[in-house]
């Protein structure tokens, strides 16, 4: 107690050598040790004590009397109790934090905002005495390590630079030939020269995707347990020609998010959206759609989050944020931004079909072609429109033969049920004879009903339901409910309303009407179906008791066939993971292979009223009536008008033809009625609580009362200059790419949890500058390689490393194992393997393998071409790449990890790709320069480090030559087991334990240290 009096009571007056800074020395504290239980979170915040808020703390602070502070009280107590925080907690707080805390409240306990929600400074460079760091970065790293007695290391060698600047931006070795040309390029402006250069060549745009990919969480498969193939490589070409073309980084953000939204959008606008729908997605049986559907907005919520804000949004789904202004209110209004098209839950596990929404990848000649059949299908129409107006005098001529129903044509099919079914249907009285009552387990299949989006046709039949079915399937000609690509049609019973559906992929990809009137429990009703091959909804009917049913359209945006999905015939009463149509009857069900006519449909429900209005005076029949008499003239007995009908048709076969030979591809689409967006109880998607609007957090930034509230809107408020998070996040992510470290070591979170910037000015500075310049990445890179920061040299003092371990400072380059994709590429870029094509679908090289299994592997260039090619499956990612560190592309990755494990050395000595470009290279250089181990040797060394070898390590690895020829020559065979690793022929000219010797000593040099790590 004595010792707890001593700190309380300390002498208030006498102040500290430094004042405290709060956003330095004070917050990091609270937020650790306080925030959970005394922070934004109203939920779980206790006794109603708010410490992130100074006017909500004052009580407890008592800064005006800090003898008095309730504050001090309780995180110097030593009564369980009352101490703060609470034994339990396993929080306590160091003395060194309890005198800051002192100290604090002391000079009146100041708050200030979070660093990162401050809006940008104009920052003034710090002026340097010496004029070498002309640079305005290296003015603010000098001004930093001269109050450390440091200063920035001397520039690194030109070949050292040369190879620095080449693989961070262009991920790929220098040539020789760069190489020398740098170093013999002794005119001033060589270095800005050797930039410019590497930042125009195609390579730098597939370096820059490299790490988008990671943060888009790219893969070629949907992930989860089944992760199957998915096709959406273009949108990484439009990554890569978007750094290549420099595209403004507004822009680059704008189109992503929201390209769909843009005016007059383009093709390649849509095509950037896919960037929101590459997160996983599910098809696994058990599956709940709407769970999952929820899943994937609640991604793309989290991936803008943390790829553009640098903030963990992700932990405000299920409550208020515990250290961030983010309530679980203003999560669920970023939510409502991506909730607003019409996906599924579920892709298809019967077909390739794509998840909708989708864009048709056409090139120019498929685009015409598909405008003019467009154009034909339309002219087609017209023509049939054009007929039915000049055929009335005809029609008229018909009438007065006064014309008799006739029977009914094109029928392909019909079943009465007057005998037993089979499986537990039963045969009951029906409208005629008997009729079968469903099981609702036990479905009857008929053998026809295989019809295209282009074909019409028309389904009757007699029902009876002993209740209101919630959901209930009639009849389907399709594989599965739960496959939303389940391609074919269906009548369905919903909320005991019939449902009439023409689907390629549902939602986005189908035609759907409902009934706006139940069916009458217990009674039979006769309901027809009747399409008409237009693919729109308003060519899909409904008719009950022989009436046209009013309906309401819930679905109208079919452009893609409903064959092809299996299930090809039509199945009644049941379907594979639905609900049957339990307890139901059925009766007389026909198949016509033709859109049936109004007179035709009654007909069928009652010939006595079909034959009255076909008999009745024309002037005895209202208009409507009239009409269907009209129709049925001209769809039963007139020849021209039916062979207009047959040229329609041919037409809307061949368009339709040839939109589904177009690729698709997942992109963004807003639908037209938004969908309703709610705040979820603990982020359960069957929790909705209140409706919420689209918006961003105040604390933040307001949102602009000018721009809707759609992605739009939320791009144009991302973009906005006065934004404090979009241009820190990143420049932070550059320097990152470039240093290895960003300025704020936790480039995923820039909240009250991450590490505060090392250099906070100069990031201010740089992310001011990054906005002035129009967002210009390529500018931004100039800026910081051109700076003695970035060109010093990574050799270091022992003195210097233990006072900076972790190159805080800056006082040195830093020094690194390179990115996964890099090694490899190194690899085949050296050997001369490398395939340098831009763009182009996904590759299988060596050591693809899907549950530990091998799979077929590609052949000729696929095996060569660049990492960021490589198929990237979910599950089973390329084992080369995850024991390198790459990541797993499961959510967005801002930054990779690091480790060190003999793993890493047995891939790179034994890898097939890494041997077979270790004896690529030495055949080429035994070609060139024949038996010459020292020449070779020199050779290699350069080309494989970028510098020239020196005295030892070329006595060692000729040594390592000697002794391997040696080994090779007594073991031919072995040699011959060694060389024939990888698809690359080998020179049969050369001898055979010459070239292992040479490939082995390459092999070697490949896995020195100065080719994998940066320096």
């Amino acid at each position: 107690m004595a010792a707890f009096l001593c700190l309380l009571f300390v002498p208030w007056g006498v102040a500290a050598s430094e004042p405290i800074n709060y956003q330095e020395d004070v917050r990091q504290i609270l937020s650790d040790k306080c925030f959970k239980c005394h922070g934004p979170d109203e939920q779980t915040r206790y006794a109603d004590l708010r410490l992130d808020d100074r006017e909500a703390a004052l009580h407890v602070l008592s800064p005006d009397a800090p003898e008095e502070s309730e504050f001090l009280v309780r995180i110097l107590s030593d009564d369980p109790d009352d101490k703060m925080p609470p034994p339990e907690s396993k929080m306590e707080l160091t003395a060194a934090e309890i005198e800051t805390l002192q100290q604090w409240i002391a000079e009146q306990a100041p708050y200030q905002r979070h660093w990162s929600f401050q809006s940008l400074p104009s920052v003034e460079v710090p002026k340097v005495e010496d004029a070498k760091f002309d640079s305005p970065i290296d003015a603010f790293v000098q001004a930093r390590l001269k109050s450390d007695n440091m200063t920035i290391a001397p520039e690194a060698s030109r070949e050292r630079l040369v190879r620095r600047l080449s693989f961070d931006l262009t991920g790929l070795p220098p040539t020789l030939e760069e190489m020398n040309r740098f170093l013999a390029d002794k005119e001033q402006g060589a270095y800005e020269r050797l930039v410019d250069y590497f930042l125009d060549k195609q390579e730098y745009g597939e370096r820059m995707a490299s790490d988008w990919l990671d943060v888009a969480r790219y893969s070629d498969t949907y992930g989860y347990q089944v992760d199957r193939d998915r096709y959406v490589w273009p949108w990484r070409d439009w990554v890569i020609k978007a750094f290549n073309d420099n595209l403004p980084y507004d822009e680059f953000i704008t189109q992503q998010l929201a390209g769909d939204l843009l005016p007059n959008a383009s093709d390649q606008n849509l095509l950037a959206t896919t960037f929101n729908r590459l997160h996983p997605q599910k098809v696994e049986g058990g599956s709940v759609p709407e769970e999952f559907r929820v899943e994937y907005v609640a991604d793309r919520n989290h991936t803008f989050g943390t790829a553009f804000l640098g903030l963990t949004l992700e932990c405000a789904r299920c409550h208020d944020h515990k250290y961030d202004p983010i309530s679980q209110r203003e999560y669920f209004q970023f939510f409502a931004f991506f909730n607003t098209i019409d996906e599924a839950g579920l892709y298809s596990y019967f077909t390739s079909s794509i998840p909708t929404p989708t864009l048709l990848l056409s090139d120019d000649a498929k685009r015409q072609a598909i405008a003019t059949a467009k154009q034909e299908v339309e002219g087609a129409e017209q023509a049939v429109r054009q007929i039915r107006q000049q055929r009335e005098e005809a029609f008229q001529d018909w009438w007065a033969n006064q014309p008799q129903a006739g029977e009914i044509q094109g029928q392909v099919e019909y079943r009465s049920f007057d005998d037993k079914q089979g499986g537990a249907n039963q045969l009951v009285e029906g409208r005629f004879g008997n009729a079968v009552q469903l099981s609702g387990d036990d479905g009857i299949g008929l053998s026809v009903g295989n019809f295209s989006r282009f074909h019409p046709f028309t389904v009757s039949l007699w029902l009876k339901t002993p209740d209101v079915k919630e959901r209930a399937v009639v009849f389907h000609r399709s594989r599965a409910w739960t496959d939303a690509a389940s391609r074919g049609y269906q009548l369905l019973l919903e909320d005991g309303k019939l449902s009439v559906s023409l689907i390629h992929f549902w939602p986005g990809n189908a035609i759907r009407v409902r009934a706006k009137e139940a069916v009458v429990p217990e009674e039979w009703t006769h309901v027809v179906m009747t399409y008409d091959g237009s693919s729109r909804a308003d060519g899909l009917k409904i008719f009950v008791d022989g009436s046209l049913a009013p309906s309401d359209v819930v679905r109208d945006n079919l452009y893609k066939n409903i064959t092809g999905g299996g299930g090809d015939n039509i199945t009644i009463g049941q379907r594979f993971r639905d609900r049957g149509f339990t307890g139901g009857s059925v009766d007389e069900f026909r198949v016509f292979n033709r859109e049936l006519t109004p007179i035709e449909v009654r007909q069928l429900f009652d010939p006595e009223a079909a034959q009255g209005l076909i008999a009745s005076p024309l002037d005895d029949l209202d208009d409507e009536q009239q009409g269907w008499v009209f129709d049925y003239y001209l769809t039963t007995a007139d020849e021209t008008y039916q062979k207009s009908l047959k040229t329609l048709q041919a037409a809307r076969e061949k368009h339709c033809k040839l939109v589904d030979g177009v690729q698709e591809i997942m992109v963004m689409r807003e639908m037209a009625t938004p969908r309703e967006t709610f705040r979820l109880e603990r982020g359960a998607y069957d929790s909705p609580a209140e409706s919420v609007e689209a918006g961003t957090p105040e604390a933040l930034l307001p949102f602009p009362e000018d721009q809707p509230r759609n992605r739009l809107g939320l791009a144009r408020w991302l973009t906005d200059p006065r934004h404090p998070l979009t241009s820190r996040v990143a420049v932070n992510r550059v320097w990152q790419q470039l240093f290895g470290q960003g300025l704020v070591r936790t480039p995923e979170d820039f909240g009250s949890q991450g590490a505060s910037p090392t250099h906070q000015d100069l990031l201010d500075w740089l992310s001011y500058e990054f906005i002035d310049s129009g967002w210009d990445l390529k500018q931004l890179i100039k800026q910081i390689v051109m700076s003695a920061t970035y060109r010093q040299s990574s050799v270091v003092s022992d003195e210097i490393r233990s006072h900076d371990p972790q190159n805080l400072l800056l006082a040195r380059a830093p020094s690194y194992r390179w990115p996964a994709e890099m090694i490899r590429d190194n690899a085949l870029a050296v050997s001369g393997l490398l395939d340098r094509k831009l763009g182009g679908a996904p590759v299988r090289p060596y050591e693809v393998a899907v549950s530990f299994k091998p799979i077929k592997r590609d052949e000729g260039a696929g095996l060569y071409r660049r990492s960021l090619y490589t198929f990237w499956k979910r599950t089973a990612p390329a084992p080369m790449m995850m024991t390198l560190d790459a990541a797993k592309r499961e959510v967005c990755v801002v930054k990779r990890e690091r480790t060190a494990s003999p793993l890493q050395a047995l891939v790179l000595l034994n890898s097939p790709q890494f041997v077979e470009a270790a004896r690529v290279l030495a055949q080429r250089l035994l070609v060139e320069y024949g038996d010459q181990p020292q020449v070779i040797v020199d050779r290699a060394f350069r080309e494989l480090t970028s510098r020239e070898i020196t005295d030892h390590e070329r006595r060692v690895l000729l040594d390592l030559w000697t002794q391997q020829r040696e080994y090779f020559q007594s073991k031919p065979d072995l040699a011959g087991k060694f060389l024939e690793t990888g698809d690359a022929p080998i020179d049969d000219a050369l001898d055979r334990p010459l070239l292992a010797a040479c490939a082995t000593v390459m092999s070697t040099i490949l896995n020195y240290d100065e080719c994998v790590v940066r320096r």
